[in-house]
């Protein structure tokens, strides 16, 4: 019994010392709820529920902003576009090459 309490203990300090330098290497734009020098507070004056707050609340899941998001090839506009003026440019060509076909055969012909 006893070695589960070091091992609790032990487990306890880590899980605090990762919680208190997440908070330190976390952006200020993903810290919500309160100040990081407060959540520091927190985590150091109530272990586990600190813990436990600062994953839940404390820390935004991630920033919102479009130009980090990703989209799918299928939604994104531009992707779109260009699929559109390649398969444009390819249909020139069959009718070009075909054109170019017309005008030979004609001159064998003649």
């Amino acid at each position: 019994m006893p070695r589960l309490l070091v091992v609790l203990a032990f487990a306890l300090v880590a899980v605090d010392v990762f919680a208190i330098v997440d908070v330190i290497l976390t952006d200020r734009k993903r810290v919500r709820a309160m100040p990081k020098v407060l959540w520091v507070l927190v985590i150091v004056l109530l272990p586990v529920i600190g813990v436990v707050l600062w994953f839940l609340l404390g820390k935004a899941r991630s920033v919102k902003s479009g130009r980090n998001r990703a989209v799918a090839p299928d939604d994104d506009p531009n992707f779109l576009r260009n699929v559109r003026l390649k398969e444009e440019q390819d249909e020139r060509i069959r009718r070009l090459e075909q054109e170019l076909a017309d005008l030979d055969d004609d001159d064998k012909t003649n």
